[in-house]
């Protein structure tokens, strides 16, 4: 476990010292970026690690790894993401023990998110998956709504009891006319985050880069960063 934690300790470092790195090249303070360690595949063990290292936002992306993790952890103040496609028949568990959802792409989740919200007591910050790899009325390869459903997604968010909306995230995509091209793709994220943000001005989270983009979410603007290979680097997985 020691050896654990110094590996975890190193990587964490390292990844820090990027993200510094980059908001003092796009001249921003280091305070605006926040870190969230994509957990997935790696057991509770490891979270608890890094809560003692200072981590306290995490992302899981599947819902058979992330409860049990999460009942494991909820003695430690953590926030929890959840950041994977997610399917309605799943929805009441996640709305258990997840704060944040970031992958809501279409008006049928938002229904069941706002009653599993409710059902439980819970306010879920939600954010909008934007697809640029999709065509309008598209769902992206990797999930995501097409930028053309933003606006529908945002109003019946703002709308539903138990829910509460975030703002935008986004996966670099693989294919279409922002593949390889990842500070351009972040740069259009802002740009609908700032349209989605006059009708809506609470909705200023901007979720994007991971371990291979991280410093080109950054540049662009982004708020929060999700890393998970950079810190946890190649590990036994679960299941």
């Amino acid at each position: 476990m020691t050896d654990r934690r110094t590996e975890l300790a190193g990587n964490l470092a390292k990844v820090e010292d990027r993200i510094a790195g980059a908001c003092a090249a796009a001249g921003r303070a280091r305070e605006e970026v926040t870190l969230i360690v994509v957990t997935k595949t790696y057991p509770a063990s490891d979270v608890r690690i890094l809560h003692e290292l200072g981590v306290r936002e995490v992302a899981e992306n599947r819902d058979q790894d992330a409860g049990p993790k999460a009942a494991a952890c909820q003695d430690l103040s953590l926030t929890w993401h959840f950041v994977g496609q997610l399917q309605t028949n799943k929805v009441r568990s996640v709305a258990g023990y997840a704060d944040v959802v970031q992958s809501v792409d279409r008006v049928k989740l938002v229904s069941a998110l706002s009653a599993a919200a409710v059902r439980a007591e819970r306010e879920l910050v939600c954010l909008i998956q934007v697809a640029l790899d999709a065509g309008a009325g598209e769902r992206g390869a990797r999930g995501g709504t097409a930028p053309g459903g933003i606006e529908e997604l945002a109003a019946a968010l703002a709308a539903a009891p138990g829910l509460r909306l975030g703002g935008l995230m986004t996966v670099a995509p693989l294919a279409g006319p922002y593949a390889g091209r990842q500070r351009a793709a972040f740069e259009r994220l802002l740009e609908f985050s700032s349209s989605l943000r006059a009708d809506h001005p609470a909705a200023n989270m901007v979720s994007a880069g991971m371990s291979a983009d991280l410093e080109a979410a950054v540049m662009a603007g982004a708020t929060h960063v999700r890393v998970g290979t950079a810190v946890l680097g190649d590990r036994p997985r679960l299941g």
